[in-house]
Formats: structure tokens, C-alpha cells, sequence
């Protein structure tokens, strides 16, 4: 859609939120506990049966042990996926009255999976209008902009992200601990779940600061735990645990990312973008719930509701959009969200993707130091687990820093 056309169809959100209402934006506390509590135990226990149940139980039959194996290789990450994205929530929760699910999460999930909840604090900026889709976004990639070349990078990064969770809270860690002048740039660029490595994060409060230091310390204990589990609880030098907790990672970031592509139209520049280009560049799949709950969890599969709606807790997310297709004007540029497959929307970026290798092509060379090529090749190293989810309200969430 062309500039003029977009600025001829102004979004009213004052319509939109009468439309939502007010009740919609209290987060049921019972729905968090169950549906966390319920995912969480039953995906460590599909990781253990994941393990353990093929040579228990498939006998001499490498037909039943491969398809037990797979069976709970496919359970355990959408359970853990499903899990883990509730660090999406925390940024967005009141700060007051959820301090006891902040560190549940962090207990059961975040720590384990060395994805701790300070990492996903400048989710934030993802969701002020002036910073969305900018230098200051690091969950945003212009791949509409770029050949298709960065988005197979930014889909190759699944590979080594579980690897630089290792790095950071196992090697960085006691290295900042002892040498505090690593500090700074240790939480400036490796400190964050981001799609951009290239991202630095800004400076914090010093509350930040403590709570990171007593995450990092829980993390280095997992992986302390993680080493010596070969030596003294499995006697082998190559621990299983290890292949398996890999494959389950990498299997988990590659749904996320594939996800995160189809979350939004990745059209932006590297600009500021207007409220309505926001609202354009962002997805929204209602359709068939049997499956898009299974890879956007937790209301991620209505992405251009949540950021409309950025406090909006994720079991009303649903009605919210319903509410608005039912009600806005039968012209209103919100209808435009509403996609019908995730898949159909990755071929639409790949398509705009290749029209701009072809235009580059004719131009005879693609420009190595482009900033936003490097945009693309930072999508190799981090998975958007960790989940990019986006709003356009410029104000900051009440619990920016919270644990």
C-alpha cells in the first residue's frame, strides 16, 4: 500500500479501544499458574520420556524406538515453546502482584533454558512508536529489504544460539565476575534476546544490575550441573543429556523463528515508521486454532492485536480481535492484519526478498557494508524466543525492570 493511500485511511484507536472495552486488561492470575504450571512439568516430563521410554519399551523394534523418539521430541518442544514465551508476558504484566509467577518462571524455565527474564527487559522498545523497527529495535530485521540470503541466515542461527547461552552464562559470566571492566560490554551486546546482534542495549537501573547478577549466578549453576552431570550421573564423558537438551533447543528457536517471520511484513526501512505502517506490518492469524496455537502460543498469533493492545493479557487476545473485525468499519486498514497461513506469508517475504536480489543483481553487487545486510546477518546468531512480540504505544510497560 502507497504512502498516500495509508495516510487517507487514519486508524482511530480511540474507536478501537471502546470497541475493546476496559475488562479485557485484567490478567486472570489462575489461567497464568495453570496454563505455565500445566506446560512447564508436562514438558519435563515429555523430555525425560524422550530420553528413557524408546529403550524401555520399543524392545527390538528400531521402527517403534524412532517413532517413540519422535513422538516426545515433538511433544517436548511444544511444550517448552509454549512455556518459555510466557517471558513475553512477564515484560508486559503489572510489576505489583505477580513478583511469585516472575520467579516461578525464572525457577522452572528461564534459568533451566539459560533464557532468564532480564534478557527479554528491552522487549519495550519493540513496542514505542518512534523506536520500532529502528536502530533501537533489536527485534526487528528489514528482510523485505533484503535478498533472501538473510532470512536463510537469520534461520541458520538456530544452530548456534543454545551454543551462546552456554557461552554467556557459563564463560561471560564469572568473567565479568572477575574482571568487572568486561561488565559493560558484556551487558551492552551479549545481554539480550534479540533477532540483531548488532543491537546494544542501553544502560539500565541498577536494580537491573542485581537482578542480573543473581540470574547469571543461578544460570552458571545449571551449567555447572550440566557438565558434571557426564562425569558423576551419567559415567561417560559425552553426556546423552547433552545431544538431546541441543536438539530440543534448536528444534524450539527454529519453530519460534518461523514464527517471528510470518509475525510481521518486515517492510520497515531501518526509519521511523507512522502508527498506521505499524499496524500494516504486523499479523494476525485466527484461523484454524487447532494448529496456529500450536506454533504462535501464548497469543503470539495475534500479533498486530497485541500491539495494538500491547497490556492486553494473551487469553483475551482472541476476543479483543474479534471484537474489532466485528466492529470497526468494514475499510478500516486493521481487517488487512488478518492473515490466512503462516506459510502463505513467509512465501510473501521471500517474494519481496527475491524481487530485491534481482534488483541488486541488475545492479551489479551487493553492498557488504550495508547496514541493513548487517541487520540480516545479526538474524543468524539470536532467535526472536525468544519471541518478538511488538506494540505502538510509546509508553513504557510498568514493569520494564521487573524480574
Amino acid at each position: 500500500m502507497d504512502e498516500l493511500s495509508i495516510e487517507s485511511r487514519r486508524f482511530s484507536m480511540k474507536q478501537a479501544r471502546q470497541i475493546v472495552g476496559d475488562q479485557l486488561h485484567a490478567p486472570n492470575p489462575r489461567i497464568y499458574w495453570t496454563d505455565f504450571l500445566l506446560s512447564v512439568l508436562a514438558g519435563h516430563l515429555s523430555f525425560s520420556a524422550m530420553m528413557f521410554a524408546p529403550s524401555r519399551f520399543a524392545g527390538d523394534s528400531p521402527l517403534l524406538w524412532w517413532g517413540l523418539k519422535a513422538l516426545f521430541f515433538t511433544a517436548t518442544i511444544l511444550l517448552f515453546l509454549r512455556s518459555v514465551m510466557f517471558t513475553h508476558e512477564l515484560v508486559h504484566l503489572p510489576r505489583e502482584g505477580w513478583s511469585a509467577f516472575r520467579v516461578a518462571w525464572n525457577l522452572l524455565c528461564g534459568i533451566p533454558f539459560m533464557i532468564p527474564s532480564f534478557t527479554y527487559y528491552p522487549h519495550i522498545d519493540h513496542h514505542r512508536r518512534k523506536s520500532y523497527g529502528t536502530e533501537h529495535d533489536g527485534e526487528y530485521l528489514s528482510l523485505s529489504h533484503q535478498p533472501p540470503s538473510a532470512i536463510v541466515l537469520y534461520m541458520l542461527g538456530v544452530l548456534v544460539t543454545p551454543l551462546a547461552g552456554v557461552l554467556r552464562f557459563g564463560i561471560l559470566s564469572p568473567i565479568c565476575w572477575l574482571f568487572p571492566s568486561v561488565r559493560k560490554w558484556t551487558f551492552t551486546h551479549a545481554s539480550t534476546m534479540v533477532m540483531d546482534v548488532f543491537y546494544e542495549r542501553p544502560e539500565a537501573s541498577r536494580r537491573v544490575y542485581k537482578i542480573m547478577i543473581l540470574q547469571e549466578i543461578a544460570c552458571f549453576v545449571i551449567c555447572l550441573g550440566l557438565i558434571l552431570h557426564a562425569p558423576f550421573i551419567a559415567k561417560t564423558w559425552f553426556d546423552p543429556l547433552w545431544i538431546h537438551a541441543y536438539c530440543v533447543s534448536v528444534g524450539m528457536i527454529f519453530m519460534n523463528n518461523i514464527r517471528t517471520l510470518g509475525a510481521h511484513r518486515w517492510t520497515g526501512p531501518g526509519s521511523e515508521l507512522s502508527f498506521e505502517e505499524q499496524l500494516l506490518d504486523s499479523c494476525d492469524y485466527p484461523h484454524r486454532p487447532w494448529i496456529t496455537e500450536l506454533w504462535g502460543p501464548t497469543g503470539t498469533r495475534y500479533h498486530a492485536t497485541h500491539h495494538l493492545f500491547p497490556s492486553l493479557p494473551y487469553h483475551n487476545l482472541g476476543i479483543a480481535h474479534r471484537r474489532l473485525m466485528a466492529e470497526l468499519p468494514p475499510d478500516s486498514i486493521f481487517r488487512e492484519t488478518a492473515k490466512l497461513s503462516l506459510l502463505g506469508e513467509i512465501a510473501q517475504l521471500w517474494q519481496r526478498s527475491s524481487q530485491v536480489a534481482s534488483r541488486l543483481k541488475v545492479a551489479g553487487r551487493i553492498d557488504p557494508y550495508s547496514p541493513s545486510l548487517h541487520g540480516a546477518t545479526s538474524g543468524a546468531y539470536l532467535s526472536a524466543s525468544k519471541h518478538s512480540s511488538d506494540t505502538f504505544q510509546s509508553r513504557p510497560s510498568p514493569n520494564s525492570d521487573a524480574a
